[in-house]
């Protein structure tokens, strides 16, 4: 549990890294990996203590990619989970994750480190799994080597851009409450006239139709025609809140895009790519309370340490090197050379690795001593 000195010490962190408005976004702000800047998840993160030794079945299933944890209690209900041979009825089962857990009569792993991934989303696709109308959703179109994913909140079938995946069902629920203070920033498109003295109202939240919607941070970019141009950051994200509010003040939204979900952004992304977020950064995001659960899991024999380890770097269990020009760990005492790679960026090779370029004199020669000038495989010991 968060103490209450431990509560007020978080939100005065929150409030200097927000600012008085707590919009928490910048336009100056440096942007690098998708991720505009730290921002912690602050209020509302559980505790999470690598040394348990059990926990509910719901929270199981839910770290496991099943479902959110709402989701699993819905599947336990409906006879769908077993454990050991024995069809649950009610969710109130602690487990260790050696059982035999199954759902549908599949057998669930157990849960590998969070992960977290960025999608640009494309108009027309929706956000479920399924859909009685038989629409496509983006699930399908998502590369085949990607684990079992969940979305972070939804999107509309009819809006695009910036939509976060996650193979950890208690991640989600996390990320998804408005207590961790991470805004949703948009760029919206509305038929009519708007004012900035009517947009600065919405600082103060407004009610409509019996909803109340809180405070909403909009600009005016420009008018084109007979649209114009906002800028808008949720601190909510209620559904269909921007098409709600600003139908409240005459505008009918006709295009809208996601462009940032708390410190990760749309850049780097072009409309249906994906980009895993890179464990390092989604450790700095997440803060202690997740250390230890998104560390990767050691093998036999293993005491962690370079990439391409299971129990170090940000290769994790997809054992796929890191992206052209990241640095790499090299062996100790040795300093790592830097080499073009085959897109003509720079990066950095292993250790002893160079090889000198074709056509130059001394190419394939041994090195030579810089005290006597001959070849270092000549000189004498001692």
């Amino acid at each position: 549990m968060i103490t209450q000195s431990r509560a007020n010490a978080i939100q005065s962190r929150a409030k200097a890294a927000t600012g008085d408005r707590g919009a928490g976004i910048q336009p100056h702000a440096m942007v690098c990996c998708g991720v505009r800047r730290r921002v912690l998840i602050r209020e509302g993160m559980s505790e999470t203590n690598s040394d348990h030794t059990s926990q509910r079945i719901a929270k199981w299933l839910a770290r496991a990619g099943v479902a959110s944890r709402r989701g699993a209690e819905a599947l336990i209900a409906e006879g769908k989970v077993s454990v050991n041979g024995k069809v649950l009825d009610s969710p109130a089962l602690n487990v260790r994750g050696d059982e035999d857990i199954r759902v549908s009569g599949n057998r669930v792993s157990e849960p590998e480190p969070p992960r977290l991934w960025r999608l640009y989303k494309k108009t027309g696709f929706i956000t479920t799994n399924s859909d009685p109308d038989g629409r496509p959703n983006i699930f399908d179109k998502l590369p085949p080597e990607l684990p079992r994913v969940m979305s972070v909140g939804r999107l509309d079938i009819n809006t695009e851009g910036l939509l976060l995946l996650t193979n950890d069902g208690e991640l989600a629920r996390q990320m998804e409450l408005p207590a961790t203070g991470w805004t949703r920033r948009y760029r919206v498109r509305a038929f009519g006239k708007v004012s900035q003295e009517q947009l600065d109202r919405l600082e103060n939240g407004i009610t409509v139709d019996g909803i109340r919607y809180g405070a909403i941070t909009a600009k005016l970019e420009k008018q084109q025609r007979g649209n114009v141009w906002l800028n808008m950051v949720l601190r909510e994200g209620k559904t269909r809140e921007i098409k709600n509010v600003l139908g409240a003040l005459d505008l009918k939204v006709n295009r809208l895009i996601r462009v940032s979900f708390g410190p990760f952004t749309l850049h780097g992304l072009e409309p249906g790519d994906v980009k895993e977020v890179p464990r390092k950064i989604l450790r700095d995001q997440l803060g202690q309370e997740w250390q230890a659960r998104l560390k990767p899991p050691q093998r036999a024999g293993q005491t962690g340490g370079g990439a391409g380890q299971t129990g170090g770097g940000d290769r994790g269990k997809t054992g796929k090197p890191p992206e052209p020009g990241a640095a790499r760990q090299g062996r100790a005492g040795k300093k790592p050379v830097r080499v073009r790679n085959g897109d003509g960026k720079p990066g950095i090779s292993k250790p002893g690795t160079s090889k000198p370029r074709a056509g130059k004199p001394g190419a394939g020669k041994p090195p030579r001593s810089k005290k006597s000038g001959q070849n270092a495989h000549h000189r004498r010991k001692g």
